[in-house]
């Protein structure tokens, strides 16, 4: 249910409420029974994530899009890392009696 914001336009009091889509506005105030003002605020919104990039999403086949690694001008100078190899199991040590 969204939060809608009321401010008195006799006594200035601001008032939040949370309400239905199908609830009447609310068009009182409660302290001194002036005519409420129904405001426009920003909504509650929180992007979560790496961001909003068309490289997150675009697909190399895609016409017209270009990833950063294949920029050409770019990537030339870059050296691809080499894969590092997988550590060698420990070797068993003798046990002395």
């Amino acid at each position: 249910m969204p939060l809608y914001e009321y401010q008195c336009r006799k006594c200035g009091r601001r008032v939040e409420r949370i309400q239905k889509f199908s609830d009447p506005p609310l068009t009182t105030c409660e302290e001194c029974a002036g005519e409420l003002e129904q405001l426009i605020s920003s909504p509650a919104i929180q992007f979560k994530g790496s961001g909003w990039y068309v490289t997150d999403y675009a697909r190399d086949s895609s016409p017209g899009v270009k990833s950063p690694s294949s920029d050409s001008s770019q990537g030339a100078d870059k050296k691809t890392p080499e894969p590092s190899k997988p550590a060698e199991p420990a070797k068993p040590t003798p046990k002395k009696d």
